[in-house]
């Protein structure tokens, strides 16, 4: 039954790691406001670009990076959840799915804190990096996904119990 409440967390987690594709994960900008050039880094699911912005506001763009394993990692996990929800009819399975989907998510936010690492070291390597919205949506996912797999598990318990009586 796609009314139930483990859908709709099932359905924010796959949304979830779908924005993912659409808003920036990381950035990172010199100390030197003042400077005649700057240096700024940005990084999406799909690139990580290195770039000098002059006081004209003239960008050069000094390098990038793909960092397209991002981009499959959150598509191959909202794929599963996708699949998990039209599962229904067998909790288990889903909850079997779920935990796929914990999997991956967790490898895509690995793979990002290992390309995050990476990117500070372009510049000034004692100034850290900026988290953005990008990066906290997968644990925005995990939640959902541990919120869904909490009320499947209660469904199960359910239905056990109701077999037991008859």
């Amino acid at each position: 039954m796609l009314q139930r409440v483990q859908t709709i967390f099932m359905t924010i987690a796959a949304i979830a790691m779908i924005l993912m594709l659409f808003f920036p994960i990381w950035e990172k900008s010199d100390r030197q406001f003042e400077a005649e050039q700057r240096e700024y880094a940005i990084m999406d699911a799909f690139k990580l670009e290195y770039k000098q912005i002059d006081t004209e506001a003239k960008e050069v763009l000094l390098g990038t990076q793909n960092t397209f394993l991002l981009s499959i990692g959150a598509v191959a996990a909202a794929i599963v959840m996708l699949f998990s929800i039209t599962r229904y009819k067998n909790r288990m399975t889903q909850v079997k799915l779920n935990a796929l989907f914990s999997l991956i998510t967790a490898a895509t936010l690995v793979g990002t804190y290992l390309y995050t690492s990476k990117a500070n070291q372009l510049f000034d390597p004692a100034v850290q990096g900026t988290f953005l919205i990008g990066f906290y949506l997968p644990i925005v996912a995990m939640l959902n996904n541990f919120l869904a797999n909490r009320f499947i598990r209660k469904d199960e318990q359910l239905v056990r119990s109701a077999d037991r009586i008859r």
